[in-house]
């Protein structure tokens, strides 16, 4: 966890008007020139020969353009609102002339289960370190769901709380349930185990709770241990001295940039933290992530009383009809009822934070959907905290199989798109979130159609020719553009590619939803584990072997003569399947990799020195 202590996180993105400006012209460009490509797929380029492989992949094209079309309004504008002045006491930020000038006071809860107590203890002494200028009351809690001897002992050492439960139903969300019931703070920080925050997170979000409405401020959440990975010419230097340096620079001349070993399991959030979510604060659609974030006590139990008085009250008339179906009496005896609502209270829990795998996402859409209230959220642009990345596929994929199948899971037996409360901006917000889970039903089609055009020779368009080029290119060029422009600063081709190769771990959230099979909360190891991981990719080394094999295959055929191949046809799959293949080695290599234990961040920088 020390190797790269000296890396900073990024700084926000600042684009100005004439930069907006040219994103949402590009950005609308391409949406015109994608429905004039898709019009033509749909109405002139459809393979009627062979309409089984010709209609999935142009239906695969609508959803996927569907999906740039929420995309491009998730990221339109970074309109958000701007803290006020820090507010100086609890009346600043309750909105109440008559309320008391009292310090405000925080809690900040660590919620911990298995974790190394070594690793909490870091966020207990920075929390204890936190910034403010004016009088405050920061009260830390642990919040041991492990109920763990060493992890109390940390807990007394440090002088912070030590709270704990005799069960751990709703996992982390009981465990913040808990832990609200046996503190009193005006705010809420919440952190996880491996959690540090930065001296300034008060002073970086306190403002905006001038706001009376607003019921979180949501942080960057910055995997500081993330690998920097080392220039491509200080690794050849490394090995073969001046004439490594040489070709490396060469190298980076011609393509830019090549660092080695650089994130390779493509946690870098910036792109999520400082583009998709911060650019839904216009819409009011920020939703909670957990650690990082803010919360006001008041919204997030007022919210939680209402939803548990509306449960009870169904709760109640469910019980009442079965009362009336069973006696034949159409009124039931008064005694009966109010026994019977008692019953329906102690049925329904009562959950400030939603007792679900996606506690925080679930939580902000029961907030978001309170329209008497109005609550409002927001995402800061600043990173005010660090955290531990996964540093092995399996941590990964743990991780990343929680967020699909929880949020999927919402999708089913909570359906926020359609419920009352939200706006038309907020739904649409949403939906972005929860369509970006159903991507790999058009991925694999994707992945698939290349290859089997390498290997049949079937087309799935009537034709690759001019009118096929005139009308896709433009599209793809304007689209590539506007992305650059729109996402200007941020590892985009690292996202896209990640994006298409995590289908197989989507498919299998996907199915484990649709069969309704509860989604578990395995915490994510905060340790990395040895080995590799070649079982967790079997599918990606699948598609990538049979990319090549096609590709070998139709070239040969081609090149000798033999085969049903058009030469439009060859060029536009082969650099279909190249680009597949391009994409899904990412994940591949991080099943093997491993850290250099030679390299830490300052002996690489006296190698950038030495070479420079």
């Amino acid at each position: 966890m020390t190797r790269f202590e000296r890396q900073v996180p990024w700084q926000i993105s600042r684009h100005s008007e004439f930069h907006h400006a040219l994103w949402q012209f590009l950005a609308t460009c391409s949406l015109i020139f994608g429905a004039w490509y898709l019009w033509w797929r749909w109405t002139e380029s459809l393979n009627f020969s062979a309409v089984w492989f010709s209609l999935p992949l142009v239906l695969a094209e609508t959803l996927a353009y569907i999906g740039l079309i929420l995309f491009t309004i998730n990221i339109w504008t970074d309109r958000s609102p701007r803290p006020g002045a820090l507010p100086l006491s609890l009346r600043d930020i309750t909105g109440d002339p008559l309320a008391p000038e009292r310090p405000i006071v925080i809690d900040v809860f660590f919620a911990t289960y298995n974790e190394d107590p070594e690793i909490v203890r870091k966020g207990l002494q920075a929390a204890k370190r936190l910034d403010y200028p004016h009088p405050i009351e920061v009260r830390v809690h642990v919040l041991d769901d492990g109920r763990r001897p060493p992890m109390g002992d940390v807990a007394r050492e440090e002088g912070v709380n030590y709270i704990t439960r005799t069960d751990n139903v709703g996992y982390k969300a009981g465990n913040l349930r808990n832990a609200m019931n046996h503190t009193s703070g005006d705010l809420i920080v919440i952190c996880d185990a491996d959690t540090i925050p930065l001296p300034h997170l008060l002073t970086e979000t306190l403002g905006y709770f001038r706001d009376p409405r607003m019921a979180w401020v949501q942080t960057p959440q910055w995997f500081w241990d993330v690998p920097p990975g080392v220039p491509l010419p200080v690794m050849l230097a490394r090995r073969f001295g001046g004439v490594g340096r040489r070709i490396g620079g060469a190298v980076e001349a011609l393509i830019g940039p090549v660092r080695l070993g650089e994130d390779p399991f493509g946690n870098d959030p910036q792109l999520f933290y400082d583009f998709i979510l911060r650019r839904r604060n216009w819409a009011n659609a920020a939703f909670c992530c957990g650690a990082g974030s803010v919360h006001r006590r008041e919204a997030v139990m007022e919210v939680a009383i209402r939803t548990w008085a509306t449960d009870v009250d169904v709760s109640f008339q469910r019980q009442m009809e079965e009362i009336r179906q069973l006696t034949g009496e159409a009124r039931v005896d008064t005694r009966l009822a109010a026994v019977t609502r008692v019953s329906a209270a102690q049925e329904v829990d009562f959950t400030p934070f939603m007792l679900h795998v996606s506690e925080d996402i679930y939580t902000s859409i029961r907030l978001h959907k309170d329209r008497e209230r109005g609550w409002k959220s927001v995402q800061h642009p600043v990173v005010v905290s660090r955290m531990v990345s996964p540093n092995d596929l399996l941590s990964w994929t743990t991780q990343r199989f929680k967020y699909a199948g929880g949020t999927l899971d919402i999708l089913r037996t909570d359906n926020p798109l359609f419920a009352k409360g939200m706006t038309l901006p907020q739904r649409i917000m949403y939906g972005v979130t929860f369509y970006s889970y159903l991507s790999p039903l058009w991925n694999v089609v994707f992945l698939l159609w290349p290859v089997i055009f390498l290997f049949t020779g079937i087309v799935p368009v009537a034709t690759y020719s001019i009118d096929f080029l005139l009308h896709i290119v433009p599209f793809l060029l304007l689209n590539e553009l506007a992305q650059l422009a729109g996402l200007w600063g941020a590892k985009t081709m690292s996202g896209r590619r990640w994006y298409l190769a995590m289908f197989p771990l989507n498919i299998q959230a996907l199915w484990a939803v649709a069969r309704k099979r509860k989604i578990s909360f395995p915490v994510t190891p905060k340790q990395r584990s040895e080995g590799r991981f070649l079982s967790l990719v079997k599918w990606q080394l699948l598609m990538v072997g049979l990319t090549i094999a096609g590709l070998v295959w139709a070239w040969t055929l081609h090149l000798g003569g033999g085969g049903d191949y058009s030469i439009g046809g060859l060029v536009a799959n082969t650099l279909w399947g190249v680009n597949n293949v391009l994409s899904l080695m990412p994940i591949i290599l991080a099943a093997v990799w491993k850290p250099d234990p030679e390299f830490d961040l300052p002996i690489m920088e006296r190698f950038q020195h030495e070479v420079q």
